[in-house]
């Protein structure tokens, strides 16, 4: 199979389109023919070898953690998917090394979950990581009906999974930060775009009025988002970070998304009837993996950048 990989870390001149052998089909594993894998901030933190001590990783490394495509074969104990199958899932394993930027990937079945459709390729193939990332940080922090919610980076990958996502979950508000050019985008997914800065307690507070807090916020950039959060909700218990594990210092929640077949059924559920749309910025063939990371890299993506296989 091709398949985009890298032998040593560094910038994104070491990913590598090469040939590869095909991955095997284990006892419970489905094996996709990917037809798109969605980028996350992970895949270039992975290739700078950031990750390197919390996962055991293996050489020649693909990337990629997201995937959406065809089963292409099952393995002998797996029920509930066939060959032809239209799936996506979120393909983290136990180590670093057969990720999604390649033609094929297997994946356990307990993490697939059938594509939404509603949803292309690479809308799907942008959801399973981002869209979990969001689930699980709003049931990390309780939201639920009545709720005004705080989404820092409110137009990014996951932050614009988020604010749809708190609404599905009963939230009366959702408010999110964001640069003056995404707001209009945000107010079409039916949130209040509100710009950062250093004087964003004292506007937030204008904003929601009564004590000037919201009932939860979440991180998702991490740097002033991070240091300002505590002092916006009116319980530290609910904010919660995915960038830095040091909100647990400060009474947060600290949420690395876990790969879960059913939550992801649950958001193409939500996909098919209306209520979650995924932004997709740009498609990219396989072999400009290297140009998508640089993209991704400088922070500025409303939604998702995708990597897109025929």
């Amino acid at each position: 199979m091709r398949a985009i990989a890298l032998d040593d870390y560094g910038d994104a001149d070491v990913l590598r389109l090469r040939e590869l052998p095909d991955p095997p089909v284990g006892p419970d594993v489905v094996r996709i023919r990917v037809r798109g894998a969605g980028l996350n901030p992970v895949d270039y933190k992975i290739r700078q070898g950031h990750l390197r001590g919390a996962i055991p990783h293996h050489t020649p490394l693909i990337p990629g953690w997201d995937v959406a495509g065809v089963v292409d074969a099952v393995g002998p104990a797996v029920t509930g998917f066939a060959a032809g199958d239209e799936v996506m899932a979120y393909a983290r394993k136990d180590t670093v090394q057969h990720g999604t930027y390649a033609e094929l990937v297997s994946v356990a079945e307990g993490a697939v979950a059938r594509k939404p459709a509603s949803l292309s390729f690479a809308q799907a193939g942008g959801l399973p990581l981002a869209g979990l990332t969001a689930l699980q940080m709003l049931l990390a922090v309780d939201t639920g009906p009545g709720d005004v919610v705080l989404v820092h980076a409110a137009a990014g990958g996951v932050g614009h999974l988020a604010v749809q996502l708190a609404r599905a979950l009963g939230a009366t508000r959702v408010i999110g930060t964001a640069s003056k050019g995404n707001h209009d985008f945000l107010y079409g997914l039916g949130c209040e775009p509100i710009e950062y800065g250093d004087d964003l307690p004292e506007r937030l507070a204008a904003l929601v009025g009564g004590d000037g807090r919201v009932d939860a916020a979440l991180d998702f950039v991490g740097g002033d988002a991070l240091t300002q959060s505590p002092r916006l909700v009116r319980s530290p218990a609910r904010h919660a970070s995915v960038v830095d594990p040091h909100v647990k210092e400060q009474g947060g929640r600290y949420v690395f998304v876990r790969p879960d077949g059913d939550q992801l059924s649950s958001l193409a559920d939500l996909a098919d009837a209306g209520r979650l749309r995924v932004e997709v910025a740009r498609e990219f063939p396989l072999d400009e993996a290297a140009p998508a990371q640089r993209l991704l890299e400088e922070g500025h993506v409303r939604g998702k950048l995708v990597l897109t296989l025929t």
